[in-house]
């Protein structure tokens, strides 16, 4: 098989490396997501709670007894940053995918050319 030519393998290298990257965006946004969700199930649990009830906070690896309210508060704060990350991760994700489609086509026709004029 012939050698590529220089800038056909440069273009080969970019679009490999905006793949990995869109994949470690969509693996971070997917571990978010996990966070997210856990984040969620703790504030239905802390709304199902009755006034007065016991809460408890884990930090490293002790429980610490902390207020309903306070914990409460943080969740949603928390909530709202992973929501604010996810949808940030989201917009690169997609404009990686669209950087990708159109490298993709590019690639394609200067392989296609490359046929053409050795073929």
């Amino acid at each position: 098989m012939e050698q590529l030519p220089p800038n056909i393998q440069h273009q080969i290298a970019q679009f490999q490396s905006l793949q990995e990257q869109a994949q470690m965006i969509a693996t971070q946004r997917a571990q978010l997501e996990v966070q997210l969700k856990d984040v969620e199930n703790a504030i239905k649990e802390l709304e199902s709670l009755e006034e007065g009830s016991d809460v408890y906070k884990a930090i490293g690896n002790i429980l610490i007894k902390t207020e309903k309210d306070k914990i409460y508060n943080e969740l949603k704060e928390k909530k709202e940053t992973l929501e604010i990350r996810i949808n940030t991760l989201k917009r690169q994700e997609e404009k990686l995918l669209e950087k990708l489609k159109e490298m993709q086509a590019k690639l394609q026709d200067s392989l296609k050319r490359l046929q053409q004029t050795s073929g």
